[in-house]
């Protein structure tokens, strides 16, 4: 029975990955954006949903939210953040949390960011990130680029995103990320009492963020999206194929974004470098598998995976996640 219920949902994602692409009725939002911020929170997976984040709620009340977004198959933090940033996988990119401390990263790399495509197409534009792990930073996202950047704890990071936009900053590429949701991760589990609280103090930090930018006339042509890099286990840590871990979180809030909508079912955190830039009008990589989900943009009916671009991952991530149906089963 279990082999059979293995071979029927290999089957129906692999249907999924390969049915053929939808292409937009329109370019209604190929472009339509001046500006695209990306909150990452470290560790947050699908808990959104479980926490009090009134910010969270009131900014994607006209927008997208997705729960059930699929992490890389290995879940920690390089991994991921480097898979979001660059629209590939892991096995790709080969960023690790070691690596990312120890090497400095420069625009000279096989898989770059959407930092370096933003700067080839707009040589003048400003483009920052806050972080407050600062291997991102040094280890993900180039520094020949002229990327504004700082670092620090939540706190000190989101006030001086503050101060940033106050001073009449007005990024084309603007990426966030903090990290206290991840350290009540380790700490006390995603069951925690802790853990939550650390996601409505995160929550807090998004809704002064997305405020400092609408109060300076930003939002309007601004696409704002928040997704996590991964969970947590019940008890605490990341890195396996748990739902747990590798069930995350995007949201998007736009003048073309679909109220109400949900993406479509087969989301990874890593389609937010595709969006990213579709919503600035600029064309995805071939190397890229990341993609442009349904159920997003108005006038997108979204594309399919691109197996062959990454055939290995899509094999692994197909019995890894065929693995965590069957974990969630047992218990």
């Amino acid at each position: 029975m279990k082999k059979a219920i293995g071979i029927l949902i290999s089957l129906v994602m692999i249907f999924a990955c390969v049915t053929p692409a939808f292409a937009a009725d329109e370019n209604g939002s190929f472009g339509a954006y001046k500006h695209v911020y990306i909150i990452g929170i470290d560790g947050a997976g699908r808990f959104f949903k479980d926490a009090d984040t009134p910010n969270f709620d009131r900014i994607f009340e006209d927008g997208a939210v997705d729960y059930t977004a699929r992490a890389e198959t290995i879940t920690t933090s390089a991994q991921n953040w480097g898979a979001i940033l660059t629209g590939v996988s892991y096995l790709k990119h080969g960023l690790t949390n070691d690596i990312t401390g120890a090497q400095e990263r420069t625009s000279e790399t096989e898989f770059p960011t959407v930092f370096t495509y933003a700067r080839r197409a707009f040589p003048d534009a400003e483009l920052a990130s806050f972080v407050h792990w600062n291997n991102i930073n040094f280890g993900i996202i180039e520094n020949d680029i002229g990327v504004t950047k700082g670092c620090g704890g939540d706190s000190e990071v989101t006030d001086m995103i503050c101060d940033y936009f106050n001073s009449g900053n007005q990024p084309t590429l603007f990426f966030v990320q903090l990290d206290d949701v991840d350290h009540a991760g380790h700490e006390s589990g995603s069951k925690s009492e802790e853990f939550i609280k650390a996601i409505e103090v995160a929550d807090g930090y998004i809704g002064r963020i997305y405020d400092a930018i609408e109060a300076n006339g930003m939002m309007e042509d601004g696409l704002f999206i928040v997704v996590a890099d991964h969970g947590h286990t019940k008890n605490g840590g990341h890195g396996g194929p748990s739902m747990r871990e590798t069930n995350v979180t995007i949201a998007a809030k736009g003048k073309t974004v679909v109220k109400g909508g949900s993406f479509d079912g087969i989301s990874r955190n890593r389609d937010v470098s595709a969006i990213a830039l579709y919503a600035l009008g600029l064309e995805k990589p071939d190397h890229m598998s990341s993609r442009m989900p349904a159920n997003l943009f108005r006038d997108v009916k979204g594309e399919a995976r691109p197996v062959m671009n990454d055939f290995l991952d899509s094999f692994v991530s197909a019995f890894a996640w065929i693995a965590t149906l069957f974990t969630a089963i047992a218990g």
